[in-house]
């Protein structure tokens, strides 16, 4: 492809660090990458865990950021790498969506951050505070030394909970083909979703 195509600044955009489909009305619980085609070098995933993140914070910044909520788009997080990636038949059929800034796992009460590349706003905060706020959370959670990096071999499968981590793909030769298939699992209640949803109020704001 091009290094201009549709596709390969998709592809550049999944280079941010983020959780899949938080920019949905339904996120994802967990999603499964299963390797098909890899190329000679690069191409590789990098996950960081958000719940560490979470633990390492400071009791105060930890209830701070607890009681926040989060505004997700997909324009906006794929605006960072070109301003017309997006269709306006998808600007449209995926709204910016707010959840929680922290997600409980209903299992164990372990806190996660829950916050990506597609977070752009929190409610309460102007608009240059809420976007430092985020960017200090995720330099935090994705610092040197924090990530674990997987390097795909054909037939690799590899499972994640998109509420715990954050993740991101790494460049690979452009004239080389990677196919990566993706299964996504959507959350339920059951997984703690509806913890994360805001109160209707801010909902319809």
């Amino acid at each position: 492809m091009p290094a201009d195509s549709r596709v390969a600044l998709r592809n550049k955009a999944n280079q941010l660090w983020h959780a899949d489909s938080t920019f949905k009305s339904v996120p994802a619980l967990a999603s499964v990458l299963s390797a098909r085609i890899i190329p000679s070098h690069g191409g590789e995933t990098e996950y960081v865990s958000t719940r560490l993140a979470f633990d390492r914070l400071d009791k105060a910044l930890q209830e701070r950021v607890a009681s926040l909520f989060a505004w997700h788009d997909y324009s906006y997080s794929r605006g960072k790498v070109a301003p017309n990636i997006v269709a306006a038949e998808e600007r449209a059929a995926l709204p910016p969506q707010c959840w929680r800034m922290v997600w409980t796992n209903p299992a164990n009460g372990r806190r996660a951050l829950y916050i990506a590349s597609h977070a752009y706003a929190i409610e309460g905060l102007e608009q240059s505070a809420a976007q430092t706020l985020i960017a200090e959370l995720t330099d935090a959670a994705t610092a040197p030394g924090l990530s674990y990096t997987h390097t795909w071999r054909q037939g690799d499968v590899v499972m994640w909970d998109n509420r715990a981590t954050l993740h991101r793909g790494r460049p690979w030769p452009p004239n080389e083909a990677r196919l990566i298939v993706r299964t996504t699992i959507s959350a339920t209640d059951a997984d703690g979703l509806q913890s994360v949803r805001p109160p209707a109020r801010q909902a319809a704001e």
